[in-house]
């Protein structure tokens, strides 16, 4: 994969995209504010749940995170980068729901590995596996620019080398030889296998993380892919179903 366009510094005077406005007569008039969340609460909570999820964190990678937040609900009074507004919430849904994949990931990745996030949106789970695990390299793919733009910087305030943001069709890339490739509410089994097939190198597999387990998805897979694990999860804080769907390409069981 040819690498990604060099983000810049942020500068006072020219900054890459243009700051959010206030709340008033603009962006976000007339919407219930969101309920705040202080540094320390979002490390305390970040704290819990890592713990819980038994995902180590140094202070810097927790740090690392609700700056990640921070930066997400600030572009985000601009740019629609996800629906979700309110920090608690989206400590939650976003950051933790995220984390909570990396015990499973770590088990089929134990060392250096290269991931590819197809349709990463805002940086799910992309910027959360490049902060919790350094040692994989981790390109987000989005067809829309802002999207891919805002990850760009991400890297670059919150000193990340190995993520990158890439701006384009995922089908229409050069390989990315991926060891995994991750999807979070980005497309159905068959659309999220079919249109990354080419980024798979040997041995590698999918997983895609979803709600409910989606058996008339697994069940509409195309030929030559195969579901051989679906893990059930618990995120903490979060009431809802959570899975992840793993897969492989049929030759690598049969061949």
């Amino acid at each position: 994969m040819p690498p990604p366009p060099r983000p810049r510094r942020p500068s006072a005077g020219t900054p890459t995209l243009s700051r959010p406005r206030a709340a008033g007569h603009g962006a976000g008039s007339g919407r219930t504010p969101a309920h705040a969340l202080s540094h320390e609460e979002a490390q305390a909570r970040l704290a819990a749940a890592a713990e819980a999820l038994r995902v180590p964190l140094s202070p810097v990678q927790r740090d690392q995170l609700t700056r990640y937040l921070d930066l997400l609900l600030k572009w985000n009074r601009v740019y629609n980068l996800t629906a979700v507004r309110d920090p608690a919430e989206a400590l939650t849904h976003h950051l933790l729901d995220s984390l909570a994949i990396v015990p499973s990931l770590r088990r089929r990745l134990p060392g250096r590995a290269r991931l590819l996030d197809a349709g990463s949106g805002g940086g799910l789970p992309g910027v959360v596996l490049a902060i919790a695990c350094l040692e994989w390299d981790v390109t987000c793919v989005d067809a829309v620019a802002k999207k891919a733009t805002f990850i760009q910087q991400v890297a670059v305030e919150l000193a990340l080398p190995h993520l990158h943001g890439v701006h384009s069709r995922v089908e229409s890339l050069p390989s990315a030889n991926a060891d995994l490739i991750v999807s979070r509410a980005f497309a159905s089994l068959r659309d999220f296998t079919t249109c990354t097939a080419a980024h798979l190198a040997p041995g590698g597999t999918w997983v895609a993380m979803k709600g409910k387990e989606p058996l008339d998805e697994m069940r509409d897979l195309p030929p030559g892919v195969e579901v051989f694990h679906v893990e059930h999860l618990a995120v903490p804080g979060l009431e809802a179903d959570r899975c992840l769907v793993w897969l492989r390409p049929a030759a690598q069981v049969h061949g």
